[in-house]
């Protein structure tokens, strides 16, 4: 996930929950549609759901979805989160993982500065109280950039010791951080094989993987390959085709085969659906439902 789709995939920041329901609301759910639960975002069904945020919660649910996804949750009205809750919770809906931290510009967990982690610990905290009033168990965190100034080791150290004191936090919470490796040279954590080290480093069950699909080699026999190997770290998915970052069936991947596979292992958690629609309109938002239902089924 890049930065812009930190700041733009929670496209509710500018929408307004109204009181009123609109009469095309469907009422009843698809349940057992999909085998595993993806989570979907705002925006992304709002030409056939109306921009009313109450009425995409009620769409998303509608067609099986049994979760939400939105990155900037934490970042939302108190009232709006509030309102956002009642609505999930009539409709049996989970709310996936949001970010509690993540910067772009500085070494916040490599570097052992003070004021900096004193931040991430602050972000931590707050994202938790955000989690206690949305039912949220799963919160993003992305460990900032690499510090040049000090060895690798000593970075890595730092990281892993200001992880266990977000773990610790965590752990009485009964909510989880999942590490996010972007694919960046100049970020800590590039990919899934060091998010697992970290994450044995840490050895806490509050702190594990959150594995981007999108974001691995587009064969399936080594994507499939690199699960098995982070199989016991990961705590959530991201979903996108590559390349693009669009819906299932636009890119190379064999989502097929990846959806089967993560099936197979019983799989319980959320997969974020962390792309954008192939085709504008209804008629693409459409196509985004047909794509998964097309590769659960295959």
């Amino acid at each position: 996930m890049n930065r812009r789709d930190f700041l733009t995939t929670g496209l509710a920041g500018g929408v307004a929950l109204t009181a009123g329901l609109s009469p095309q609301r469907a009422d009843a759910k698809m349940p057992g549609r999909f085998r595993l639960n993806y989570a979907p975002h705002f925006g992304m069904f709002r030409n056939l759901a109306g921009d009313d945020l109450v009425d995409q919660i009620d769409f998303m649910a509608g067609q099986g979805f049994r979760s939400l996804q939105d990155n900037v949750l934490r970042d939302q009205p108190k009232q709006w989160r509030q309102q956002v809750r009642a609505e999930m919770d009539r409709r049996g809906m989970t709310m996936g993982a949001f970010i509690a931290t993540a910067d772009f510009g500085r070494p916040t967990f490599t570097s052992g500065r003070k004021h900096l982690q004193s931040q991430v610990l602050f972000d931590v905290q707050k994202s938790l109280a955000v989690a206690r009033q949305m039912d949220a168990r799963w919160m993003i965190v992305v460990p900032g950039k690499i510090d040049d100034r000090l060895p690798a080791k000593q970075q890595t150290a730092h990281a892993v010791e200001l992880l266990k004191r977000c773990a610790d936090l965590c752990e009485r919470d009964n909510r989880v951080m999942i590490l996010e490796p972007l694919n960046r040279a100049d970020m800590f954590l590039r990919s899934t094989s060091q998010a697992r080290r970290i994450c044995r480093a840490v050895d806490s069950p509050a702190c594990k993987l959150l594995f981007d699909v999108a974001d691995q080699p587009t064969s399936s026999g080594r994507l499939i390959s690199n699960i098995e190997e982070c199989w016991d770290e990961i705590a959530y998915f991201q979903v996108g085709d590559n390349p693009g970052r669009k819906e299932p069936g636009t890119g190379q991947i064999d989502f097929c085969s990846v959806f089967r596979h993560i099936a197979s292992k019983r799989f319980d958690g959320l997969l974020g659906m962390e792309h954008g629609n192939s085709r504008s309109g209804e008629q693409g938002e459409q196509r985004v439902i047909d794509a998964y239902v097309a590769h659960e089924m295959a």
